[in-house]
């Protein structure tokens, strides 16, 4: 760690968390160069949801290789993207009945942030965005703009302009319909809010701390977006991709976004590639109007395909993530009743789950404690106070129950080491 702690930037983050020389991986599991394995939790913050080098489409990459495929080619045309294009449309946007444009742009997910609120801009000839309380959409300028968190927020060293915040499903209180509130906002025309251009959204807040919208919420968002004829942008980056269970967090809630963000596991190896998907009627911009050097990425198109073909041509890879689901939610809950409190609440669906431990410092200590035996993860929540669990989607039954005794044993240490239990019992008299 000596040379990556003198050279590199000190905006690093991760490496700090984990201060460990990692070497190789596989399936659910990191090895450092001592060969301990780690239960990964992580998954490259949801960019490895078939897992670490998945052997059906590693094998796909050194085939490409080998036979001297294209690895760069700007926007040219080239074989694995018209393959990729022919298996997404086939197996998943026919099926679901989706009919949308695909836009290449720069390899990552903020990449494809900002060429959402640019053509949003550039098509209804407004510039406000609308964005909720807790979402994350990345740090780029743009992007950033669209970020509640303040941590984020601060990094852009300049003003952030053109967003305008509303309160998210549940902000202000199970009560409240914060869908009347954004409504109320558009109606008056004393608001100090001008009609926007469009309002970007997660269904399930990854960063924001595992905050789920309900399928009502989604609806009369979509409804008011139609009637007000402004643009909703879905981001499906970190939520999309089988996370939650379906291929688009979207599907349960019967609604149908003006576009969508993908990026993280769309490639399904861990490398870089992002895509928009528009509807055609949006589909408004002149030949480079917006563009990168890297907006498709040959190798990501050959993995991404194969995970389609692989995973997504039959029922299979969802069945165990129904599965897998239950199992992580009845294991969380049990830990979090029996270990911490009843009062704890457990957010999730599909395999995205989150426990909100109230205090920052215990979720804190839960991780460092699970990295001691044996276990990535990570924090989230507007104060870091939510223990996130993103496994594999193709991670064993036992691999997973693995990774929850590695969490119950980690909460049980932490709680008899320290005087946790009277802060959280204190804090929960409190709210």
């Amino acid at each position: 760690m000596k040379q990556i702690n003198s050279i590199e930037s000190e905006v690093r983050s991760y490496c700090r968390s984990y201060p460990i020389m990692f070497d190789r991986a596989k399936g659910p599991f990191l090895i450092d160069e001592s060969g301990k394995k780690f239960v990964d939790f992580l998954c490259g913050a949801g960019s490895l949801n078939y897992g670490h080098n998945n052997p059906v489409l590693k094998k796909e990459v050194i085939d490409y290789l080998n036979k001297d495929g294209i690895i760069h080619s700007l926007d040219l045309a080239t074989k694995s993207k018209e393959e990729f294009l022919d298996s997404f449309a086939r197996h998943i946007l026919s099926p679901r009945h989706l009919n949308y444009k695909v836009q290449f742009t720069g390899p990552t997910g903020t990449n494809s942030v900002e060429a959402a609120l640019k053509l949003a801009r550039k098509v209804t000839n407004r510039t406000k965005i609308i964005s909720f309380t807790n979402g994350f959409h990345g740090v780029t300028l743009g992007s950033v703009a669209a970020t509640g968190n303040s941590h984020h927020r601060g990094g852009a060293g300049t003003s952030l302009n053109d967003v305008v915040f509303m309160p998210y499903d549940g902000y202000m209180g199970e009560k409240t319909n914060t869908i009347d509130y954004l409504r109320r906002v558009l109606e008056d025309n004393s608001s100090g809010i001008d009609l926007p251009a469009a309002v970007i959204l997660e269904t399930i807040q990854g960063e924001g701390g595992i905050n789920i919208a309900s399928t009502k919420w989604h609806q009369s968002l979509q409804e008011l977006c139609h009637e007000f004829g402004i643009l909703l942008i879905i981001d499906d980056i970190q939520v999309g991709c089988g996370r939650t269970g379906t291929f688009f967090s979207f599907e349960n809630a019967g609604i149908e976004p003006d576009m969508i963000t993908l990026s993280k596991s769309l490639s399904g190896f861990g490398l870089p590639f992002s895509l928009l998907l528009l509807k055609p009627e949006l589909d408004k911009r002149k030949p480079g109007e917006h563009n990168g050097t890297f907006r498709g990425n040959n190798m990501a198109f050959v993995t991404a395909k194969a995970a389609i073909d692989y995973f997504w041509t039959t029922q299979e890879l969802e069945a165990g993530i129904a599965l897998k689901s239950n199992i992580m939610r009845c294991s969380l809950e049990k830990i979090s009743r029996e270990h911490l409190s009843p009062e704890i609440e457990v957010r999730g669906r599909g395999m995205v789950y989150g426990i909100d431990c109230i205090l920052s410092d215990l979720a804190s200590a839960i991780r460092k404690k699970c990295f001691e035996n044996g276990m990535i993860l990570e924090t989230c929540g507007s104060d870091d106070q939510v223990v996130k669990l993103l496994p594999p989607l193709t991670i064993t039954e036992s691999e997973l129950r693995l990774g929850l005794d590695i969490l119950e044993k980690s909460i049980q240490e932490v709680m008899k080491q320290s005087d946790f239990q009277k802060k959280l019992e204190e804090e929960i008299i409190q709210k």
